[in-house]
């Protein structure tokens, strides 16, 4: 069996009408998959200006919007109209990329159609709830998820790092690694330009420190600001550049108003922006593998990120960045400090990351998931079955 046998029903909570890292690893997925000879239906919520063209043809499903984060939606059901077209479509495995309510409907029809199906994990949706005063409900959110990705034959993490934290939770008994990719025509050192700094009132020598992604508190907006208060305490000279938007943009520029905000970026004005910095400061443990961190250490400058999942699988502690403890700001200051004031530690340890990013190629970590597919199908026609949602203490 090959990706040229394989038709997969794919479901998501955010196919394309967000973007963000992970519906945007899903539709390189599918784009692989559609020129290996796959074919792939996906069933997602959309809206009429998608941030992005999807790879494939999508069935909508209907949503709510998601309280106090109107931008996303939750899928609310799997209608008959969408049954009858994945019946239609004769899928040999499902797919499933969020824990919502379709994602448990879609385990369920598999099941009643006697198909293998897999899951993947994209983010922590665990340690969202400690950012908006819930953080009593995270052990049930945990025993949520464990029923959920019991119920499905693997789950695929985006790291090593992820992998264990998922087996030390007793979510699944097979995970399994697809990691993610870097476009190196888009994140190499190359791309760094003095010029367009200077057009932001950067000056070539004042060193940057940047933040990439969704302006939203879980990705530790409040742990990079303290410490960015510390850095000024102890009198480092730096800039501060912040790339993204996001529901709590105002927030961070009135919290960081000698920031530099640049707003959403892409494709190459993306990579030049991230080049452009001096090391990239990710404190967020909500990531299962961080797509900025990567694109950071492919760009050439070293990150400091918090000694969590994702991070810990991608940034080589002391040689291409620091991992530091999750919310130690005078620990993640002492790391910037040297960063800001020793350009040669800087340099060192931009190169090793710029090296070290070369392994990862979407095309390759794409075809470990096709793999991956095809494992599990194989297993399924042998008789295996998955353990099933048994209570675990």
């Amino acid at each position: 069996m090959d990706a040229s046998d394989l038709r997969i029903a794919l479901f998501s909570g955010n196919y394309n009408y967000i973007r963000d890292g992970a519906n945007q690893a899903l539709n390189r997925l599918v784009d692989y998959l559609l020129r290996q000879g796959a074919a792939v239906r996906v069933y997602s919520p959309t809206v009429a200006r998608p941030a992005f063209p999807p790879n494939a043809p999508v069935i909508h499903i209907p949503s709510v919007p998601v309280p106090r984060r109107a931008e996303y939606k939750i899928p609310i059901a799997l209608p008959p109209r969408a049954r009858r077209d994945i019946r239609e479509f004769r899928p040999n495995i499902f797919h499933v990329a969020s824990p919502d309510i379709l994602g448990h409907r879609a385990v369920t029809l598999a099941h009643r159609m006697d198909l293998p199906v897999v899951a993947s994990v994209h983010t922590r949706f665990e340690t969202y709830f400690r950012y908006y005063g819930l953080a009593f409900l995270e052990p049930l959110v945990l025993a949520g998820l464990r029923r959920f990705y019991r119920r499905c034959d693997a789950i695929f993490a985006p790291s090593d790092s992820m992998a264990q934290l998922l087996r030390d939770q007793r979510m699944n008994y097979d995970v399994g690694i697809w990691t993610r990719g870097i476009d190196r025509d888009i994140f190499n050192p190359g791309m760094r330009d003095l010029a367009w700094r200077g057009g932001l009132g950067i000056g070539d020598e004042e060193p940057v420190v940047g933040f990439v992604g969704r302006l939203v508190m879980e990705k530790g907006l409040d742990v990079f600001s303290e410490t960015i208060d510390c850095l000024a305490k102890r009198q480092v000279r730096h800039r501060v550049l912040v790339v993204g938007e996001g529901p709590a943009r105002d927030w961070f520029e009135k919290r960081l108003p000698q920031a530099v905000f640049v707003g959403f970026q892409k494709g190459p004005d993306l990579g030049r922006a991230v080049a452009s910095m001096d090391m990239l400061f990710n404190p967020s443990v909500t990531e299962t593998f961080g797509n900025v961190t990567l694109e950071a250490l492919a760009a050439g400058i070293p990150v400091v990120a918090a000694r969590a999942t994702g991070s810990e699988s991608l940034v080589d502690d002391g040689v291409t960045g620091r991992l530091i403890r999750p919310g130690a700001i005078e620990g993640f200051a002492e790391a910037l400090r040297l960063y800001c004031q020793d350009p040669a530690a800087r340099a060192a340890a931009g190169r090793a990351g710029a090296e070290g990013s070369r392994r990862f190629g979407w095309d390759e970590v794409n075809q470990d998931l096709v793999d991956g597919y095809c494992r599990i199908i194989r297993h399924r026609a042998a008789g295996g079955r998955p353990p099933g949602p048994s209570p675990i203490p």
